[in-house]
């Protein structure tokens, strides 16, 4: 056999042994690519309560345990980060750009405060939204259908839903003759679109209903303390970020104040809310979960339809419903998704 020539400095080497080395080594850095693991993806979760926050906290787990059942671990091949603003606006906006630093491939945006504190710093990573009411009213999106930008999400009521609160209130607190919508309209300029279905009810019901625009805690209490001096008075907390940072205050000088109120969130009911009618915010971060492993797959946002509720959950607190004096009818308490004892 004719040898092929040294290699290096030894022995002969026969063809099909050099044949088959040159293919080996051809092949190697294929095989070498399908060995390396593949990219850790990034997620930036923002929202606007504390990180101590209880109830933010079971939102942001049951996306994660979501995510984990469509394959998206955390710390296995996806890296979840997690900030809460607490309220402050600054403190979102220093959040989101240090979020928006750590490249994420995806933003889970929690409310409208924390999807403009994103879009602030940067336009170019999507945007999962969730508790963002009036999306299209408030030019996140094109449209409800096709969103036509990189933001899309889970809006958490419909305009109907304001009708559904006063008719809640009329029922379990039947002496009801005024009433009071606080709202901080800085945060939810959106309020508007359910007072509409709030006035037709409460004109239906008898009830004088009437608007209080709080801004801070110092002005929660006063809006309170006057309606306090006011016989047969309730209160109707607005779907607003604002007021559920400051659930704790509303709910104690409710009880302060002998006033019946109705909330948009259960949330606010195991804390001592006297009752509550909204969406499934837990359901709702479970349902985003899908729309971010559908983003970090390929699929644009703009193509994700938003979606509406699918689930509304009733919640009565009945230690409250006691202290007010308030005799909770037979219809309220069957068709409760929870009852706190």
């Amino acid at each position: 056999m004719i040898g092929f020539g040294p290699w290096y400095e030894g022995e002969p080497v026969r063809r099909r042994e050099v044949i088959a080395l040159l293919g080996a080594a051809a092949a190697w850095p294929l095989g070498a690519a399908a060995q390396q693991p593949k990219r850790t993806r990034r997620i930036g979760v923002l929202h606007p309560f504390a990180d101590s926050d209880l109830e933010a906290r079971s939102w942001v787990n049951a996306l994660k345990e979501a995510l984990a059942t469509l394959g998206w671990n955390d710390g296995v091949n996806v890296r979840i980060y997690v900030r809460g603003g607490d309220g402050d606006l600054d403190q979102m906006r220093n959040f989101a750009r240090e979020l928006i630093d750590l490249h994420p491939d995806v933003f889970v945006a929690i409310t409208t405060r924390c999807v403009n504190a994103v879009l602030a710093e940067a336009r170019t990573v999507p945007i999962v939204f969730t508790l963002v009411t009036d999306p299209v009213g408030q030019r996140l999106v094109e449209t409800m259908a096709r969103p036509g930008r990189d933001v899309t999400g889970f809006t958490p009521h419909e305009q109907s839903v304001g009708s559904k609160w006063v008719q809640i209130l009329k029922e379990i607190a039947p002496e009801t003759k005024r009433t009071i919508v606080m709202v901080n309209p800085d945060v939810a300029p959106y309020y508007r679109m359910y007072m509409t279905s709030m006035e037709s009810a409460a004109g239906t019901l008898a009830i004088k209903i009437s608007e209080a625009h709080v801004r801070s805690r110092v002005e929660i209490e006063a809006a309170m303390s006057m309606l306090a001096n006011e016989p047969a008075s309730a209160l109707i907390s607005m779907s607003d970020p604002f007021l559920g940072v400051h659930r704790d205050l509303i709910i104690a000088l409710a009880a302060k104040y002998r006033l019946p109120a109705v909330y948009p969130y259960r949330l606010f009911v195991p804390d001592g809310g006297l009752i509550a009618y909204g969406v499934d915010i837990v359901d709702i971060h479970r349902r985003a979960a899908n729309y971010v492993d559908r983003i970090l797959k390929g699929e644009s946002a703009a193509d994700l339809p938003v979606q509406t509720p699918s689930k509304y959950e009733l919640a009565i607190n009945l230690k409250t419903a006691k202290a007010l004096g308030l005799s909770v009818p037979p219809t309220l308490l069957a068709t409760a998704d929870e009852v706190v004892e």
